[in-house]
């Protein structure tokens, strides 16, 4: 099974081994990470494309350590419950934490589901490579993905831009999508270390266009860091190490102990008509 399309024509690209090609005759040559690159570059003004290696690598370190574990856990029981196999696109995959964690549970199940990545960033695709979880990745954008037409039952989206319109182009009739965003409270103790004046989240609504909304979950837990490392890799792994100062950035370096609140929220829909 394959669900990316070519990014020039929109043809179905057939996976010839090394490379992708399309029946108008264009090719993609798979980086040497396994992933390919589907991005239109003329489309896209940026020249840094998603996470960076830094905070890919510390989002690897946390999550492998365990850190949001709880969450992946929750994750897994939702897709038991509501994916009953055929694919499943994980939209702005970072290095398939998530999506590598619940194929394997499906599999342990019996559910025989085929995942699917997209990330923006290069480098969270070579750390997703390194997990060995047979996820065919590609380097592209959520708001022009390069796949087909109502090819997923599911969708997830954790932690990434919200591309409604897209989600709901390539979900089939009544596909989930899943998403999963941060509460008010989250990592606000982490803020306090480094603002003077730590803010809220803003959490966006609930409603997304052309989706029913038919389940959301609310997840709390406090989360003790007992290292340095530890307090760096969280830290490293959110926008706010990007958003400060080396004087603000010093305050997390060397904290050997860190007590702050993760609050996630799981929003379930399913398309709609």
């Amino acid at each position: 099974m394959n669900i990316f399309v070519c990014p020039v024509c929109r043809r179905e690209l057939e996976d010839c081994g090394s490379l992708y090609r399309c029946g108008g005759g264009h090719c993609f040559d798979k980086s040497k990470f396994g992933y390919v690159n589907l991005l239109q570059s003329q489309k896209s003004s940026s020249k840094r494309h998603g996470d960076d290696r830094l905070m890919v690598r510390a989002r690897r370190d946390f999550l492998d350590s365990g850190g949001y574990s709880f969450l992946l856990d929750a994750l897994c029981e939702i897709s038991m419950r509501l994916i009953g196999g055929g694919a499943v696109l994980d939209a702005g995959c970072g290095e398939c934490y998530y999506s590598s964690g619940i194929k394997k549970r499906l599999l342990e199940s019996g559910i025989n589901a085929e995942f699917f990545g997209v990330d923006i960033s290069k480098d969270a695709l070579e750390f997703a490579s390194k997990r060995k979880s047979g996820i065919k990745t590609a380097v592209a954008s959520l708001f022009d993905l390069p796949v087909a037409d109502e090819s997923c039952h599911a969708v997830l989206n954790v932690f990434s831009p919200q591309a409604d319109s897209e989600f709901r182009r390539v979900l089939k009739k009544n596909g989930i999508l899943i998403r999963v965003i941060p509460l008010e409270k989250h990592l606000f103790e982490l803020k306090s270390v480094i603002y003077d004046k730590p803010y809220e989240n803003e959490v966006p609504s609930s409603e997304a266009e052309g989706f029913s909304l038919i389940e959301e979950t609310h997840l709390r837990r406090k989360l003790i860091l007992d290292s340095s490392e530890e307090t760096e890799n969280l830290f490293k792994m959110t926008p706010y190490y990007y958003k400060t100062g080396r004087e603000d950035q010093l305050k997390i370096s060397g904290l050997e102990r860190l007590e702050t609140r993760a609050e996630f929220g799981i929003r379930v829909y399913r398309k709609e008509g």
